[in-house]
């Protein structure tokens, strides 16, 4: 793994997302890494995220598929250009779709691993395979398809 997050690469004006934006001081601050071909974050849920007593909350662990994928699409397109992630111009993605499966209910407690892969990039289109792992059991899986963020809100964002 690389000792930088994928989302530690995200300009200021783009890094205020609540699952992953390190400028939300609040929000749930995942990290996204490479691990060979598959991207991994890990994730401590607060006794705050239950659903029922002893069981994570289900909006939590599709924001948890929700942010990871977007990092991971992220760090794919930068790939696909061969380039580095802090190069300019910035690559952001916003989720275009999310479908989560809940195979099992998610132990409150341990750690979760979250996993993705890159099933297709596509132009400014990117799909991303992923799966929460807890104790070495999948207890939820999903895809996100992420699109890279229009120029049109970039300049909105950045006052051009």
């Amino acid at each position: 793994m690389t000792d930088k997050a994928f989302q530690e690469y995200y300009p200021e004006y783009l890094a205020h997302c609540y699952g992953c934006g390190v400028q939300n001081e609040l929000g749930h601050q995942i990290k996204s890494y490479w691990d060979g071909d598959e991207s991994v974050a890990h994730f401590q849920p607060q006794p705050y995220h239950t659903a029922l007593p002893g069981y994570v909350y289900g909006g939590l662990l599709a924001s948890l598929i929700d942010c990871h994928g977007t990092g991971t699409a992220a760090a794919a397109g930068y790939c696909a250009e061969n380039r580095a992630m802090d190069s300019e111009p910035a690559l952001r993605y916003l989720t275009a779709s999310l479908h989560v499966d809940y195979l099992k209910p998610t132990p409150l407690g341990p750690i979760l691993e979250i996993h993705g892969r890159v099933k297709e990039i596509k132009g400014r289109k990117v799909v991303i395979e992923e799966w929460i792992m807890v104790n070495g059991i999948m207890t939820v899986k999903g895809e996100v398809v992420a699109v890279q963020v229009p120029e049109q809100l970039v300049r909105e964002l950045l006052g051009d």
